[in-house]
């Protein structure tokens, strides 16, 4: 097994920047990307896109999936990034499994910053209000202990760079 491979989660609510930032931190590092919405079942995305929010039942076996996605790319020595929304402590403990040493970006936004950025997609299955404030309801931040936590008010740039420094740092 090769430990030294990094292991990040970038994670927030809809619309905090995950997959871009994600991206964006991947391609600096030379890091393989996922977003994490590419692996939620059929029927998630249904239920999602129906005005529906995930109940922790429905979670499982998504989060499963990515800690088994970390799994695989810690012991192959391959670094990784993936944009979860990870919004509770005990779905970053799933995904901690398969990545003990997780490091994790937790992006922070105001419900109005939120609110108009899922205000302006176009072909994303998570938009409206109502799901916006299900997830800010469900959300138990991580502290300073647990996750680098930056506003997404920062450039995407000055987010990445602030990232990787602290990264850099631990």
């Amino acid at each position: 097994m090769n430990d030294s491979a990094r292991c990040i989660l970038v994670m927030g609510v809809s619309g905090s920047g995950k997959s871009h930032i994600g991206r964006d931190i991947a391609v600096a590092m030379g890091a393989e990307f996922i977003d994490a919405d590419d692996h939620h079942s059929p029927l998630n995305v249904a239920k999602m896109a129906r005005g529906e929010p995930l109940d922790d039942e429905d979670r499982k076996e998504w989060l499963m999936t990515l800690s088994d996605l970390f799994d695989h790319y810690r012991r192959q020595g391959r670094d990784v990034v993936i944009a979860c929304s990870a919004l509770k402590k005990r779905y970053r403990d799933v995904l901690r499994q398969g990545a003990p040493a997780l490091n994790i970006l937790y992006l922070e936004a105001s419900r109005n910053v939120l609110l108009k950025r899922l205000s302006a997609r176009k072909t994303h299955f998570f938009t409206g209000e109502h799901m916006l404030d299900s997830q800010l309801q469900t959300l138990e931040p991580p502290n300073d202990d647990e996750a680098i936590c930056l506003d997404v008010r920062y450039s995407p740039k000055a987010i990445v760079e602030r990232f990787l420094a602290q990264l850099n740092e631990r």
